[in-house]
């Protein structure tokens, strides 16, 4: 458990203020959601971690095999790795609640991790999330309260996989939330209007 095991921009929380980890997408950066959180939530604190897989060049949480296929250990390996490194920021900000955001590959890691560990989050922002393959039931994440966005169009997240993981949230007892825009893998307003909502209800 190490709060340096990522590359990661930090950004002190005022008292009594969230923490809020942010998962960059497939070629992102540390950077890429640090100004909407900033903008969305003033006082909050941000940790948002750089991948640390390569994928010809591009950033990523994990190893795949192909579009949408997994490497599955690579994957567990990581979501602990991942798993760590954020409760060795919760310990350092005991006390704080603390949510997460992530897009596309970053959704996937913060979905990776939330299945694995649910009670590392108050609230969770999945933005495009893909998940191939059927999670185990986990009654931990009873009361998790979670917000997925989607494209009814995505080519990336097709929209009845991303309704597959809606549904298995729901039936753990989650508390989610759903909102779909009419385009693809984009991010668009109507889905930073709902982040912007989740996050200061």
């Amino acid at each position: 458990m190490s709060a340096h095991a990522y590359h990661h921009f930090l950004k002190p929380a005022a008292p009594g203020a969230p923490l809020v980890f942010a998962f960059h997408g497939t070629g992102g950066d540390k950077h890429q959601f640090a100004g909407l959180i900033a903008r969305l939530l003033p006082d909050a604190g941000i940790v948002a971690p750089r991948g640390d897989v390569s994928e010809h060049g591009a950033n990523r949480f994990f190893r795949r095999m192909a579009e949408g296929v997994y490497d599955m250990q690579d994957l567990a390996a990581r979501t602990d790795k991942m798993a760590g490194f954020i409760a060795a920021h919760r310990q350092a900000n005991a006390g704080a609640p603390v949510y997460g955001l992530g897009y596309s590959n970053g959704a996937n890691i913060l979905a990776s991790v939330i299945l694995s560990a649910p009670r590392l989050f108050d609230r969770v922002v999945l933005m495009h999330p893909l998940i191939p393959w059927q999670p185990e039931p986990n009654p931990a994440l009873a009361g998790v309260d979670v917000l997925v966005t989607a494209g009814e169009r995505d080519p990336i997240c097709p929209l009845p996989m991303t309704e597959a993981l809606v549904d298995y949230l729901a039936a753990q007892e989650a508390n989610v939330i759903t909102r779909v825009h009419d385009g693809g893998h984009e991010i668009r307003k109507e889905e930073l209007d709902a982040v912007a909502a989740f996050f200061t209800q």
